[in-house]
């Protein structure tokens, strides 16, 4: 069912699913995804007896922002502060957060700052929280290529291809990360139809130019930025799931991630799967969060 919910700098529109008193799980979508990404495994949780909740992101879909002056910032800690209101609106005290790219990141930002609201955590791609002081280390240049999309959006001209081509790129973006993936028009266009939020463009490329330090980011965050500087370890019991062919990140980039989880941990590689697990390996995806209930 399609909610809305005041909640925090954003009006959040959001899926509900199941019994009203089921154990909360919260998933949470990527760029350039939207709820959609859980069609298939928001019926497998819901089976389980859990109230499943699907928010789309700032910027994305129904989801708006209540003032024109609110800052329409893409930086991490927005999204952690997003994800806290959210439960807070719905007076949800502690929930299993699953979620992936962004949605992974918010995740584990609220499981890292605010433990007693994570039950346990769900991370597509490992330890996402960003290390922006280290942001202009290159990276070698076979992980350095494929973001290349990144590095588009630092300049005017990519700026200009999201707002103008905003459907290509993103279709684009879809067929390198999950390259063996065979998603049909219809399916892409359920999703793209998000990507027609007014401030869609603007938090995109804030994020994008944030994370490099290129631009200043909400200064009511600023606390919050200086705490996730220090890469703070997530202490609730986690599960990381990373497909084995990753466009954006190559499987091995998450390897080394156990130094930021100090509960329990577990690494699961989802052999055939690209970036977009849920929708691309929804069976595997629901058996990780079961696992955490």
């Amino acid at each position: 069912m399609l909610k809305q919910a005041k909640a925090g700098v954003l009006d959040v529109g959001y899926q509900d699913s199941g019994p009203a008193n089921g154990k909360p799980l919260i998933l949470l979508h990527g760029f350039p995804y939207d709820v959609h990404a859980y069609d298939e495994v928001t019926p497998l949780l819901v089976s389980k007896g859990c109230r499943v909740l699907t928010p789309w992101l700032r910027g994305y879909g129904p989801t708006r922002f209540l003032s024109y002056t609110t800052q329409r910032s893409g930086q991490q800690s927005a999204l952690g502060h997003d994800l806290i209101a959210f439960m807070d609106a719905l007076q949800i005290s502690r929930a299993v957060l699953a979620g992936y790219d962004w949605g992974g990141r918010a995740a584990c930002i609220v499981a890292a700052l605010w433990p007693e609201r994570a039950q346990g955590l769900v991370s597509g791609g490992g330890y996402n929280i960003q290390d922006i002081r280290a942001s202009s280390e290159p990276l070698p240049p076979e992980f350095e290529h494929a973001l290349w999309y990144q590095y588009y959006f630092h300049s005017e001209r990519g700026q200009a291809s999201l707002h103008r081509y905003r459907l290509e790129l993103c279709r684009l973006l879809w067929r390198l990360w999950s390259p063996g993936w065979r998603f049909d028009e219809a399916t892409y266009e359920r999703t793209a139809a998000s990507f027609d939020n007014p401030d869609f463009a603007a938090v995109v490329i804030h994020s994008y130019r944030h994370r490099f330090a290129l631009v200043a980011g909400d200064p009511a965050l600023e606390e919050t930025e200086e705490r996730l500087s220090a890469l703070p370890a997530i202490t609730v019991p986690t599960v990381v799931v990373h497909g084995s062919d990753d466009g954006v990140l190559p499987s091995c980039v998450s390897e080394p991630h156990d130094q930021y989880f100090s509960g329990p941990y577990k690494r699961r590689i989802i052999p055939r799967a690209g970036h977009n697990l849920p929708q691309e390996a929804p069976q595997a995806f629901a058996a990780a969060v079961i696992s955490l209930l």
